[in-house]
């Protein structure tokens, strides 16, 4: 374990943190517009959205391929959220995350905030979270399932 780190992170399983991967064979911008059509059919809202690369291709000429955040909300569970524990806004949204790893061929990630929160002690490990992390981890399946 590092000297600098509470926790060893090889120890913690990427099932632990909810990560999800997906690999879109189509255009960047194709799939910007499928995440973000798919996503909203498995019940999240996309409040929010930008493109990294273009900021920092402008703003310090990065040179970076695309890369794109959606972050998605269903407004609903977001205010149960919030009851729990104030601080979790400071996660929102949940940002399903697309960037090209060469052209025609993108990848879509996505971890979950509410089990991250869980993990950091600042959502409780209690039968009343482990709904929320339910609810919201079928919603993310739903929409890979149709990625």
């Amino acid at each position: 374990m590092s000297a600098d780190l509470p926790i060893d992170p090889t120890e913690i399983d990427s099932e632990d943190y909810g990560e999800r991967r997906a690999i879109l064979e189509m255009d960047h911008e194709e799939a910007i517009e499928h995440v973000r059509e798919v996503f909203t059919e498995a019940g999240f809202g996309v409040p929010t959205e930008f493109s990294p690369s273009e900021l920092l291709n402008e703003k310090v000429d990065a040179d970076r391929d695309p890369y794109y955040v959606l972050g998605a909300c269903n407004p609903e569970i977001a205010d149960r959220v919030l009851d729990v524990t104030k601080a979790m806004g400071g996660l929102f949204p949940c940002n399903v995350v697309i960037w090209e790893e060469e052209p025609g061929r993108q990848v879509v990630f996505h971890v979950s905030i509410m089990k991250i929160a869980r993990l950091l002690g600042m959502a409780p490990n209690d039968d009343h979270w482990q709904e929320i992390v339910d609810e919201t981890s079928a919603m993310v399946e739903d929409a890979y399932s149709n990625l």
